[in-house]
């Protein structure tokens, strides 16, 4: 496969995050009101929440502008490096994909929606959506090959 065909499919990759996202959000929007929420399993529910903040609602009062720019910074950061890096790639994509998802509602909405609640009876960890969750994992990702890489690095001496 050519480096511009797998660097096409990566981008690709991270425009279908993000529909899925805001596909999901779609939904939830239209059909849950805010707070309503809806219990799926024992340990997951379905809500509406309109998140002002960062991840877990942290500095709502910095404002959206503030995490509008530090998207934007961010999402031209990960564009390149996709289209430079050899490695991480995927995990890169997803990464993208996610912040994509919440910067659209940013600029749409003025908030992120989040609708995602996983809980142990009364122990809610707070709620999060698609975008949420691809970032996590292409985070995890690098992370694990960040790991795997020193570890390599210590043993092959």
């Amino acid at each position: 496969m050519s480096l511009l065909l797998s660097k096409t499919l990566l981008i690709i990759l991270s425009f279908i995050v993000l529909i899925i996202d805001q596909a999901t959000k779609l939904i939830i929007v239209n059909f849950i009101l805010p707070n309503q929420s809806i219990k799926v399993f024992s340990f997951l529910n379905i809500v509406n929440v309109k998140n002002t903040g960062a991840a877990f609602g942290l500095f709502q009062s910095l404002g959206n502008s503030v995490f509008i720019i530090i998207s934007i910074v961010a999402i031209l950061i990960v564009f390149f490096m996709i289209i430079k890096s050899k490695d991480d790639t995927f995990a890169l994509s997803l990464i993208l994909g996610g912040a994509m998802g919440n910067l659209t509602d940013r600029l749409r909405l003025g908030y992120v929606v989040d609708f995602i609640d996983i809980h142990i009876r009364n122990y809610h960890w707070p709620a999060f959506n698609m975008a949420d969750s691809a970032l996590t994992i292409g985070i995890s990702l690098l992370f694990i090959r960040l790991v795997w890489d020193l570890w390599r690095e210590r043993t092959n001496r």
